[in-house]
This record gives C-alpha cells, structure tokens and sequence, in this order.
C-alpha cells in the first residue's frame, strides 16, 4: 500500500539574497551621505557660527558688519548669557540682541529693567508680540511682511542719511506719539525707536536682513548698520542660547501662568518668527526633496519594469476565471467592455468555421457575407449581433450572449 505524498507548497516570499540584492544599492547610497555629512560637518565644526554672528563670514552671518564698526573704532564684543548682557549694559554701550524670541520670559523682564536703567542703546532684533510688550512695554506688533528695500520716510538722521534699505518684516505701532517710526510697510514701520530718561533708546528691527553679509553692499544697508550700532564706542553682540544657565533655573524658567499662556502663544501663533529662525537655504532643499520625491514617485508608478516568470502557487480552472471577471465588469457596471469581449471571441470562433483568416474576423465587410451564406438570420440582424451597439442593461446582455452561442451552434452544424 502506497501513500500519496501532498505536493510541497510553494513560497512566493523573498529570499535574503534578494533582499539584500534589492536594498543594497539604497543603502550604500545612504552609508555615503552619513559619511559625507559627518566629513563635512567635522571640517567645518571649528570655523562655522550661527546666523547673525559677527564671527560668521558665512552668507548669513554679520562679520562684514562687526569688521566695518571695528574700523571706525568701535569695540565689538560677543555676549552668549544673560548675565554677560546685562552686565556691560552701560550709557556708552550699544546691546544688540539678536534672538529676543529665544528669552524666557524671566529672561525678558531683566534684561528690560538693565536696558531702561540704562542710558544706553538697546537694538532689538524681530521681538515678536510677547517679546516685544516684556521688552518694549506698549508696543503692539503688526503681521508679518516679506523684506524689500523701503525708503525711510522719517526725519530720523541715521535712517535719512542711509536711504533706502532693506526693511520690513515684523512691523511694530508705538504707544504714543513720541516714538520715531520709519520705513514704514503698509503703513506700518519696521523700524521703531523709543526715547527713554537722558539720551537712551530702545531700537525694535523689523527684519535682520541689512546686518547679514550677503545684503550689506546693497541699497543703504551698511550706513544704517554703522549708525545704529556705532553710537556709542562700544557694542556688545548678545547672541541668546538654550544652553544659557539662567534660561533653566529657577528664576529664569518660563511661569506657569498668563505669562506662559502668552509665551505659548508667541509660539504657536507667530509663524513669521519660525520660519525667520529656519535658514532659507533649509526650506528651499526642503522643497526640492519634496518636488523630487514626487517626480520619482511618478517615475516609478509609470514605470512597468522587465517581464518575470515565476511559477504560480495554484492552478485555477478556466470557468472561475472567466466567473471572476464577469464579477468585475458587473461591479463596474462595464456592460460595454463584457459585451465587446464576448463579440470578439464569438467572431474569433466564427471566422475559423466561415474559413476566414484571423486578421479579417473583426472587419465587417469580409466576415458578414462569410456568415450570411452559412444560416438564415439577415443582414441586419447579423450586423447588429455582431457589431451592434452596447447592450442598455443586463438583460439585454444576457440575450446576447445567448444570440451569440445560437450563431455559432448554427454556423457550426451548417
């Protein structure tokens, strides 16, 4: 007695060498870029600086600025914490503060009472609407508005003097009408200056455009620049930090009550400062990643790659077929294409017992009169059956497929 052993099932899941074959080519690729970004990166890691930096020669950076104030003999220093800003806060000190937004609002409120101590200069850099009413009480901020050269439209001397710059940005409204405003932006100026006791000022910037490298030389920017940061014989650069000790203490941490329901909604409601924190080259390699990622998706999906033979896991019979595909122009309502299918292999059928060659099965004028002359059904009628129109619903096609068969048993035993 012999047992009939099952035929072994057959696995259509890759192999590991296929895999590997696949995904090797992607992921050199990717070896690479690491590779080449931290190369990169640990070249460039003892010379490269922030935006606005005046230690920066990049296109962003500020060093063409700090070196043509260091020329007219103004001393340029670098401060990272709040403590070294506020301690050189002086009468005869111009205080820069490039990043206002990145302050807690502890931080805020010192540096506010420092600078209006003061007799000094206090140059603020974009200060958004909680920045902005901490460090320049009463000043309310305007929407956002793309930069572009802007004349001065005031009597300040430093801003007459320099002429057209590239302003605009944030634009700020004074609490009363001792403020000088210029270069104003649909109405509104991105370039505010408040008096305070003896011959201090707070200075709000709109935009930091003019103060970067890669627009220095244009317009009337480096004359605005050398006017508001050299009035007094020193500059302190105030680049603020996360990593600065009083934005995580105690003191300096972010209050759990309006005052952080106002700092979370600078956050989440100011998209202008975000996207001013973002460099500009970041978002435009975004955008092409994205346009190429959807040009190649659009490759791939047009593209129908070389024939592969593999052997099927099942057999299925001829009728569950042809049931499966009827299942789909039924659900598509495809009356059209099911009845276009079954004229076509009827007139294949026919053709071969009327003796007409293949390539004449489908025209009119050659199969019609080959048929005609084997069964009694008319000109017309043949016609209509064999080339007519599509069927109006599903009974009507049903009746044709059944006139179809009753032409082929006819032609056949004719």
């Amino acid at each position: 007695m012999t047992t009939a052993t099952a035929p072994s099932p057959t696995s259509t899941a890759p192999t590991p060498h296929q895999v590997w074959k696949r995904a090797r080519g992607l992921l050199i690729a990717l070896l690479i870029l690491v590779i080449a970004g931290v190369t990169f990166a640990a070249v460039r890691s003892g010379t490269n600086y922030g935006h606005l930096d005046p230690r920066s020669a990049d296109a962003k950076g500020s060093r063409a600025a700090a070196e043509l104030l260091k020329a007219r003999g103004i001393s340029v220093t670098v401060a990272t914490t709040l403590d070294e800003a506020t301690t050189a806060a002086g009468p005869d000190t111009t205080l820069l503060v490039t990043g206002p937004n990145l302050l807690t609002p502890t931080q805020q409120r010192r540096l506010h009472e420092a600078t209006s101590a003061s007799t000094g200069r206090t140059v603020l850099i974009a200060p958004g609407p909680a920045a902005a009413s901490r460090l320049s009480p009463g000043v309310r901020t305007e929407p956002h508005r793309p930069v572009a050269p802007l004349p001065p439209s005031c009597a300040f001397p430093a801003a007459r003097s320099a002429g057209t710059a590239d302003m605009g940005g944030v634009r700020y409204t004074a609490p009363d009408s001792t403020a000088t405003a210029c270069y104003p932006s649909d109405g509104s100026p991105s370039l505010l200056i408040l008096k305070h006791r003896g011959d201090g000022d707070t200075v709000l910037l709109g935009s930091p455009d003019f103060l970067r490298n890669e627009r220095l030389d244009q317009q009337g920017n480096a004359s605005l620049a050398l006017q508001l940061l050299g009035s007094r014989p020193h500059l302190v650069w105030y680049l603020p930090s996360l990593a600065d000790p009083s934005a995580t203490s105690d003191d300096g941490s972010p209050d759990n009550n309006n005052d952080s329901d106002s700092d979370s909604g600078e956050a989440s409601g100011e998209e202008s400062d975000f996207l001013d924190l973002i460099p500009s080259g970041w978002l435009w390699g975004t955008l092409q990643l994205t346009l190429a990622a959807v040009l190649a998706a659009i490759w791939r999906g047009r593209r129908l790659g070389p024939l592969v033979v593999e052997r099927l896991p099942v057999s299925i019979r001829a009728s569950e077929s042809a049931e499966g595909r009827a299942g789909l122009y039924r659900k598509a309502n495809a009356r059209e294409r099911a009845a276009e299918s079954l004229r076509s292999a009827a007139r294949n059928r026919i053709a071969r017992l009327a003796g007409v060659t293949a390539r004449e099965a489908h025209t009119s004028d050659v199969l019609l009169p080959a048929v005609s002359a084997r069964t009694t059904t008319t000109g017309d009628d043949l016609s209509t059956l064999l080339f007519g129109p599509a069927p109006a619903d599903d009974a009507a096609l049903v009746l044709l497929a059944e006139h179809l068969d009753a032409l082929e048993r006819e032609v056949r035993t004719s």
